[in-house]
């Protein structure tokens, strides 16, 4: 039997080969982990998590839960080791990382319809059927390669990761439990700043010393993941507006609305890590030790993984791609994940079913598929494929760009599902 070969066991890789092998076909996975060193992992397992914990809100209402959904009824691997892993996040969808990413592990080196090949891949088999869901840290040389095939310049733009601390290292006599608005259970914790305290932290977080780029790239950032210190660089209000947005977060009924609170999220089913949230960082190690320290609650910080920033790299999907991801020009090249555009974790593990099962009418000499554009992930894969080019950048699960004659937030779920169960019905 013909095999389909897919590069990188990220959410996307992970989830295409997930897919491909439980309906009966081969799959070659390769992998590069844990050799070279991947410039942003800590482990080597598959579908690692980087930068967040949190796979967003899990509400219907919101387009990022509807997207989950849709994928609960796709049978996602990714969707099915979140809701299992999950940790308490209040309506966002968080999970411990290292057991999430643990299962799905598991259940891709357990299947017997997957090989895994533990290599680097430099170019593509461009005479296979292959997804490329190298994500957005593809290594130079196979960049390099697919470069040829899709004749587009180098895109690119900086992700940031925030820190991991110990919850022993917090002083609750300052912190508090508490959501927003006291909307569902009280999941985070709160780090309360008067407003001396907020501008003596703010000075020093827009000074502090970054890690410095090579000199041949530029900062590019997609604004969902831009730095703290890079968001506080346009104006304190940046942040009191932001992440450290203070409203509906009063202690209790009887004390004042603080100036400012940064809130820390629960990282793990145990509950002894937890991530800074908005915090991804580009500050050197020294000095997020130093600055961090400066949150009240946090005096006596334990940062147990530090924040770093990378370069996250695109292709220009318009340009390139169609809606089922393969390529315009070979067709027997698809993608799936980061790489083509789609921005968050959730988004590119739905991209790698849609791949997957296109891979395989491929294979079979059958028509693609296109998902409806009623759903959200339809309307997201329309997107990448149908964008200006000229001015293609990350785009996320949002009620912008579905594709429906819906106005209201509840009738365009209700139709979403709908036209999914619909779908699913035909193929």
């Amino acid at each position: 039997m013909k095999y389909i070969h897919i590069i990188g066991a990220g959410l996307a890789g992970s989830e295409a080969a997930y897919q491909i092998a439980k309906r009966g076909y081969k799959v070659k996975l390769y992998e590069m982990r844990p050799n070279p060193k991947a410039k942003a992992h800590h482990t080597s397992m598959f579908a690692e998590l980087v930068c967040s914990n949190s796979l967003k809100s899990n509400s219907l209402e919101n387009a990022a839960g509807l997207l989950k959904e849709e994928m609960r009824m796709l049978d996602s691997l990714i969707i099915r080791s979140a809701d299992m892993h999950s940790v308490p996040a209040g309506q966002a969808l968080a999970v411990d990382r290292d057991l999430f990413s643990l299962y799905i592990t598991e259940q891709i080196k357990n299947n017997p319809n997957i090989e895994i090949i533990y290599e680097e891949v430099k170019s593509i088999p461009k005479d296979e059927i292959v997804i490329i869901a190298s994500g957005p840290l593809t290594s130079d040389e196979l960049f390099e390669d697919i470069k040829k095939y899709i004749e587009s310049d180098d895109l690119y733009f900086y992700d940031a990761a925030a820190p991991l601390i110990s919850k022993d290292s917090i002083n609750m006599n300052i912190a508090y439990y508490k959501s927003r608005y006291d909307h569902g259970t009280s999941d985070y914790i709160n780090c309360p700043f008067n407003k001396d305290e907020f501008f003596n932290f703010y000075y020093e977080l827009i000074k502090g010393e970054r890690v410095p780029l090579h000199t041949f790239e530029k900062e590019i950032h997609f604004e969902a993941c831009m730095p703290i210190e890079s968001i506080a660089a346009k104006g304190y209000k940046t942040l009191t507006f932001g992440p450290m947005k203070p409203v509906g977060l009063e202690k209790d009924e009887n004390t004042r609305r603080p100036f400012a609170v940064v809130q820390l999220r629960q990282d793990n089913v145990n509950g002894d890590l937890y991530n800074i949230v908005g915090f991804q960082t580009n500050l050197t190690f020294k000095e997020q030790k130093r600055i961090f320290s400066m949150i009240p609650g946090l005096e006596n910080i334990n940062i147990v993984r530090y924040g770093v920033m990378h370069r996250n790299t695109f292709i220009n999907s318009p340009k390139c791609l169609t809606q089922h991801l393969n390529l315009k020009n070979y067709p027997n090249i698809f993608f799936a994940g980061q790489i083509t555009g789609v921005e968050g974790y959730v988004e590119s593990a739905a991209c790698g079913i849609v791949a997957a099962i296109n891979a395989i009418k491929y294979l079979e000499n059958k028509e693609m598929i296109a998902l409806p554009k009623e759903t959200v992930l339809g309307s997201l894969l329309y997107y990448i494929a149908n964008a200006s080019s000229k001015h293609f950048q990350p785009m996320n699960a949002n009620y912008g760009i579905i594709q429906s004659q819906e106005k209201d937030k509840i009738k365009i779920k209700d139709t979403s599902l709908m036209e999914l169960e619909k779908w699913k019905l035909k193929n």
